[in-house]
């Protein structure tokens, strides 16, 4: 076989290749940028979870397993340790002051970090008395106040019963007020909420009820209960996000994506046995930052991620 003739062959390839990647990202919306392809950026971690971006565009995310949150800078595509003994936090979200929120359910609470000094405070410690069963994750709402999921993952680092039954009497989402002295329900009819997300404009918050297969949309009132329910699309997910165009982005295998509408647009596989959580990054905000498993990914989109 003749040097050309292998060197024919390489690119052929290669080109089949790429054509079989960008075939198995199914985007009938043209979200994903053209040409775009999955990059994994790194991995050697145990179990990643809880994007969260800055106003800089850099990613923060969680190793809960090591107990550690992590920082994708995104003018160097690097990642870099931010803190350790960081109460098991799984999912993170970041206020306008750049106080970044993280559900610790080490010992189930929820926890403001200063992203400066990485010292942490503790902001909800329980409810009516008792431990919340394991804050998931939250959504910091633009004026002000937030939500949070709060389901039951047992954890091994539980002693006794605590690591068996539920502190509390289900599996609810709750609302802290801006001022962080009113703590209350604003979902109680769910079976296992988890992924949390609501639009730019704070009218409407999405809760994934993981447990039920199913997502949720509400109306957000003045004082942050919820009202008008209504059934957004018959999947549910881990994390969550959305873009400037209001789609909805679910996890768990890969990514689907869903219109404002329910309708699925897009689904972007990873592999990894299970996709955790998603958010945009970079300044300008069109870099998909995936946590999967053991590993972190990016997607760079046409969509654009919104603050």
């Amino acid at each position: 076989m003749n040097k050309n003739f292998k060197n024919a062959l390489a690119f052929s390839a290669l080109i089949l290749a790429s054509l079989t990647l960008e075939a198995q990202i199914d985007d009938k919306r043209g979200i994903v940028a053209k040409g775009s392809e999955l990059v994994k950026v790194q991995d050697g971690f145990s179990f990643t979870e809880g994007p969260a971006v800055n106003r800089m565009g850099d990613i923060f995310f969680t190793d809960q397993p090591n107990d550690k949150i992590y920082k994708w800078s995104a003018g160097s595509n690097l990642v870099t340790l931010y803190k350790e003994g960081a109460g098991r936090s799984n999912g993170l979200y970041f206020q306008l002051d750049g106080t970044l929120i993280a559900a610790a359910d080490l010992k189930n609470e929820l926890w403001a970090i200063d992203q400066n000094s990485g010292k942490e405070s503790v902001i909800v410690p329980s409810f009516r008395g008792k431990k919340l069963n394991g804050p998931n994750d939250v959504w910091v709402r633009p004026k002000g106040g937030l939500y949070f999921t709060d389901p039951l993952y047992p954890r091994p680092y539980w002693e006794g019963i605590r690591g068996k039954e539920m502190e509390q009497d289900g599996q609810h989402v709750y609302f802290l007020s801006a001022d962080r002295t009113e703590l209350f329900r604003v979902a109680e009819d769910l079976t296992q909420p988890n992924g949390i997300i609501g639009t730019p404009d704070g009218k409407y918050l999405y809760v994934a009820d993981i447990g039920a297969k199913k997502t949720w949309k509400y109306e957000i009132l003045e004082d942050g209960y919820l009202t008008n329910k209504t059934l957004f699309c018959e999947m549910g997910s881990d994390g969550m996000t959305i873009d400037d165009r209001g789609n909805v982005y679910l996890t768990g295998k890969g990514v689907t994506v869903f219109d404002k509408n329910g309708e699925q647009i897009a689904h972007i596989p990873v592999p990894e046995n299970w996709t955790a959580n998603v958010t945009f990054g970079a300044l300008d905000r069109k870099t998909l930052f995936i946590t999967a498993m053991g590993a972190v990914y990016t997607l760079q989109m046409k969509a654009r991620g919104v603050w």
